[in-house]
């Protein structure tokens, strides 16, 4: 898909699938087509005609029911930690969303090239301390990397709760202040299934008028610094807040709630003219060419994409997710009796 369809998507998904508009209205006859082939697909899963395959090993999956970005990134790495603190070893696969080849099952490293492997793939090679795999078969991707790393006795699947051919021990759902929108299935509203399927937990990033239940829990994406873009392999220079005043600054963001992250700049008291992208946007470096500017602000995100500019005035804004303690609790109970390695 192009930027400029991606971005129409962004446009098209502001305008009609977060309030009922007239468009929205009249998409709802497709939603019921696509909710009974969701269906459908549910039932054969369930009756065994299309085969779930079991790992040797417990897998949590953590996904969105609506389409875009909700803080699913951060709360993989928030349970990661987690659960290397009570003594597992995970490992992480996901679709690689973004890359050149989504069919190739692949290692990801820090220094790996976020186009070859998906931006979100190599932020969490980098940040997440264990073992990180690729591809549009997320099966293949955990065997792949349970046979490379046999010592991982637990699998987290990034964005998999509609991969249901990967069997699975834990859900967990995860939404933002949006919420599900105006409520419909694609194409009239985000949700990729019904606001009522189960799970085992959601977490809400932010804040939300929906009430808190015991199996709903909060979570704050947190500022955990700024650093200076440096090339793929290298540290970066961690930049202070306080010497970005006075400074002629932009902020960009490729990602599915932009104003999330320009919000965030605003609560550290950073003003950055703001500039919103088509998720997964593939910046070139011409798309930060700013008139009167000292530096330009990015998420991680789009760092990852953006550090073979060989550019000393990119920024970017690192966050880490904060949750209850009883998330991990309840993961780890979950698991009790599975096999570790």
């Amino acid at each position: 898909m192009s930027a400029g369809s991606v971005h129409g998507l962004t446009r098209f998904a502001a305008l009609h699938w977060y309030r009922l508009s007239p468009v929205s209205l009249l998409l709802f006859p497709f939603s019921l087509l696509f909710g009974l082939l969701v269906l459908l697909r549910r039932l054969l899963y369930r009756a065994g005609l299309l085969r779930t395959i079991r790992l040797p090993v417990p897998v949590v999956v953590i996904g969105n029911l609506t389409v875009g970005g909700t803080g699913k990134t951060p709360l993989v790495l928030w349970i990661a930690g987690a659960l290397r603190a009570a003594g597992r070893t995970p490992g992480i696969v996901l679709r690689g969303y973004g890359s050149r080849d989504l069919d190739v099952v692949s290692a990801v490293m820090p220094d790996s090239d976020p186009y070859q492997h998906g931006d979100e793939a190599v932020l969490l090679a980098g940040r997440a301390k264990c073992p990180v795999w690729s591809g549009r078969d997320r099966v293949a991707a955990a065997q792949a990397l349970l046979a490379a790393h046999p010592e991982c006795d637990v699998i987290l699947c990034d964005d998999g709760l509609q991969h249901y051919r990967l069997g699975r021990d834990f859900e967990i759902a995860v939404e933002d202040g949006r919420g599900h929108g105006n409520g419909l299935l694609l194409p009239a509203g985000p949700l990729r299934e019904p606001a009522g399927r189960a799970v085992d937990v959601t977490v809400v990033n932010g804040e939300t008028h929906r009430g808190i239940s015991g199996r709903t829990f909060r979570m704050h994406l947190v500022f955990d610094g700024l650093v200076r873009l440096a090339g793929p392999g290298e540290g970066g220079e961690a930049v202070a807040v306080e010497g970005l005043s006075g400074k002629r600054l932009h902020a960009v963001a490729g990602i599915g709630n932009p104003q999330r992250f320009f919000d965030t700049l605003r609560s550290l008291g950073i003003a950055a003219t703001p500039h919103a992208f088509p998720d997964h946007h593939a910046f070139a470096s011409g798309d930060l060419d700013f008139d009167d500017c000292d530096a330009v602000l990015m998420t991680e995100k789009d760092g990852v994409k953006c550090r073979s500019f060989g550019r000393k005035d990119l920024i970017m804004l690192r966050v880490a997710a904060e949750t209850e303690p009883a998330l991990a609790d309840l993961i780890l109970k979950a698991l009790h009796g599975r096999p570790t390695a």
